[in-house]
Formats: structure tokens, sequence, C-alpha cells
């Protein structure tokens, strides 16, 4: 079924609609930054990382812009651990998780018989593979898009804040060479890994290194781990904007379930640096860093900065 569905919303991301939403993420960002309280202590996390996400999932979506934070909220709420601070328990969570299909099944059928947008939701409407899924199939879809396209590129920029605070002379060295920012992107994505694993299912016996595993047996491969392979990547642990095999990372996973959006999560992360370069010295972490309480994502709940101009 996974082929079928993943091609109902591949346009999204072809090079004609990366294309046209360059223009929509360099001016939010510009805008965004812009109103950035230079020599004043914020958090990055909610002010750009989330800010930025939020309103480019919602344009994926056309979903209602007033509404954007509920795309955030509802991605914390299916990641994270039912008795966390986030939730409370898991009769919270799957309470704002049925808000979430409700509300979108509101959206998918305004738009199962209107004009054929580019958008998220009308192609999940209009496709033969995804129009009649049955509730649980559309709110597991709803998730992997909503996480896909707002924990981890929002976790990868203050993860880019957090590398380059940790190794200044790596943010001296791309202001020097600001060619290096696409290199410099793939480095964080690695260094940073925003989903430390995945779990699959053999589908027939072999061997995992000296491993023997069976068919039917469930194995988690740890992105987070493969990433600082030190027979892959020198100095794995070190954040390194040169390193010429950066993208190699297992990040994004591969195969059929390579990750949908790599080019729009690469063009938010390429256009944020190409316009933080343009206006300030350096960005520097002033307090404590708070993670997000998860094994599976990788992230921040808060970062408190101050720019340098």
């Amino acid at each position: 079924e996974h082929g079928p569905q993943r091609k109902a919303v591949t346009k999204i991301v072809a090079p004609t609609s990366l294309h046209n939403f360059e223009n929509i993420i360099r001016s939010r960002t510009q805008t965004l930054l812009d109103s950035l309280p230079v020599g004043e202590e914020f958090d990055w996390v909610d002010t750009v990382s989330i800010e930025l996400t939020t309103q480019m999932l919602a344009t994926l979506f056309d979903f209602p812009f007033e509404d954007r934070r509920k795309l955030t909220r509802w991605s914390d709420v299916s990641v994270a651990e039912a008795d966390s601070p986030i939730v409370g328990s898991q009769e919270q969570r799957i309470s704002e998780l049925m808000e979430c299909l409700e509300y979108f099944k509101r959206l998918k059928e305004a738009r199962k018989d209107g004009p054929a947008n580019l958008d998220l939701v009308t192609m999940l409407a209009q496709d033969a593979a995804t129009a009649d899924q049955p509730d649980s199939v559309f709110l597991g879809t709803l998730m992997l898009l909503i996480i896909g396209g707002n924990d981890t590129t929002r976790n990868t920029m203050s993860g880019s804040i957090n590398a380059l605070h940790q190794y200044p002379e790596q943010m001296d060295l791309l202001r020097e060479k600001p060619e290096l920012i696409d290199n410099m992107v793939s480095e964080v994505v690695r260094w940073q890994t925003p989903l430390s694993h995945m779990r699959r299912t053999v589908v027939e016996d072999t061997m995992i290194g000296n491993q023997p595993v069976k068919k039917g047996d469930k194995v988690v491969m740890w992105y987070y781990s493969g990433n600082r392979d030190e027979s892959i990547f020198e100095n794995a642990d070190a954040f390194d904007i040169t390193r010429s095999n950066a993208r190699n990372s297992v990040s994004f996973g591969f195969g059929v379930h390579r990750c949908l959006g790599i080019r729009l999560a690469e063009l938010q992360m390429r256009i944020l640096w190409q316009e933080i370069l343009a206006r300030w010295t350096k960005i520097e972490i002033v307090g404590d860093v708070e993670r997000v309480e998860s094994n599976f994502v990788n992230g921040y709940s808060k970062m408190p900065v101050r720019i340098i101009k």
C-alpha cells in the first residue's frame, strides 16, 4: 500500500513546487529575522524554529493560517510519552489526536470535489489511493506528514545554532566561506540526527554484521549511531562543515522510505542561513538548553539566545 499512497503526495516536493516555495520561504524568513530583538535574550526554538516550520507546514496543507500552531501541538502530542508533562495521560493524547483527525476530515471532505490545488489535503482527498482511507490510516498518514514537515526541520534549525555555538571556529569559517552553507546543512543533519531511530520488520533470513536475524524479527535502526560510525565518518563526534561525505548520513533514511521532503528541508535551512549571514555576526546561546523528552525525536524545547550584530 505504501507506494501508491506515497505517490499521491509526491508532487508537493517536485522541482516546480520547490521553485514556487522558495520565494515564500525567503520572504517569511526575512520578515521573521528582521523582527528579532538584536542584543536581547529570546527563545530561538519557539520564536524562529517552530514559527518558520509551522508556517511552511500550514502552506503545504493549505491549513487555516490562524490555527497553524495546532499543527505544532499535534506533532508534539504524537511523539511525547503518554505520562510526560506535554500530554499528562494517554486519554489526553487520544483526545487531542481525535481533534486533529476531525479537523482534517472536515478539510478533506470540503476539497474532495474541488479544484486540484497543490496542497497535501487536496492531494489526499482526490487521489484514488488515499481518498477513502479509514480514519486510523488517515490519522497515521497525517502524523507522518506533520512530524516529517515539522519536528525534523525545526529541530535541525535549532541544532544548527547549537552546533555553531559549540564549534565557534566553524561559524568563523562559514562567515569566511558562505559557499559552504549547503555542506553545513548536510553536516547539521548528520551531527544533529533529528530522528534517532526507526523500526522495521525483517522480510527474509539474513545477517546484520555478525548477528543472524530471522524473517519476521523486529529490528531498530539507530540513525544516530550510524551517523557516528567511525568507519564512515572520521572524527564522527565533531561538527565539521568541510566534511567531504556529510551527505552520506542516514538521517533521511534510504530506499522506498527515504524522506519525501528532503529537498524542501534543505531549502528551508539554506535560506535561513543565507539570511542570517547577511545580517549578523553570530547567535550565541546564553542559558540552559532544554531537550525534548523522547528517544525518537532528537530535539529542543527551549534555547535561549542572543544575536550579536
